[in-house]
């Protein structure tokens, strides 16, 4: 799914909030939606425990807007999986909004179900000088070759950066497979996989599409 700036009124609607910061994300979203009921979910990591509470909360009958937010740094994939239908058929009068740190702690299918936006405070993001919708081969390799030597977390910034070129920069929509291709990088580097590797198997992915 296309990541998109966020809008003037972009927070009515029910929408995944990448932001670096998410406990200043959740405050401001508090002080907007004043006027509404909030109930909110902070956690370091979420859980099926805490899915379940959100379930429960959810189906609160509500005779005027309620907003759920969910705010966390992790997401289980069970946790995730368990709130699939409840993200797609919301109860009558229920918005959700889902704050995370990256698009990669949120499976495929959880991002299909809600529009994606980038706070305005996610704005340290590398610029890249790279065209992922026209990449050939010649500049897949001097790619990698430039970015031989870069640490674990010099290949997340790169890897998020790559993420925010594709969604925002060259606009594209990304393919199931694409999206999986960026969970398993992120998975790949903190097990400390080699960074060239997992670069390769991204960008490849564009080159191929083509």
């Amino acid at each position: 799914m296309q990541a998109r700036d966020i809008s003037q009124d972009a927070f009515l609607k029910g929408h995944i909030l990448i932001a670096s910061d998410i406990e200043e994300e959740l405050q401001n979203f508090q002080e907007k939606l004043s006027a509404f009921r909030v109930v909110t979910f902070l956690e370091d990591n979420f859980k099926i425990e805490h899915a379940k509470l959100v379930t429960a909360e959810a189906y609160i009958s509500e005779t005027d807007t309620k907003y759920i937010i969910i705010a966390a740094k992790e997401f289980t994939d069970v946790a995730q999986n368990s709130l699939l239908k409840l993200l797609e058929e919301p109860p009558k009068n229920i918005e959700f909004i889902i704050i995370s740190p990256t698009k990669s702690n949120l499976l495929p299918t959880v991002r299909s179900r809600l529009p994606i936006f980038q706070s305005d405070t996610y704005s340290n993001v590398k610029s890249l000088d790279i065209n992922l919708g026209r990449i050939d081969y010649k500049e897949v390799f001097d790619f990698l070759k430039a970015n031989s030597r870069i640490s674990k977390n010099e290949a997340k910034a790169l890897v998020e950066a790559l993420f925010y070129r594709a969604t925002v920069v060259d606009k594209l929509i990304l393919s199931e497979n694409q999206l999986d291709i960026f969970d398993k990088a992120y998975r790949l580097l903190d097990l400390n996989a080699r960074a060239q590797s997992v670069l390769a198997m991204l960008v490849m992915s564009f080159a191929r599409e083509r």
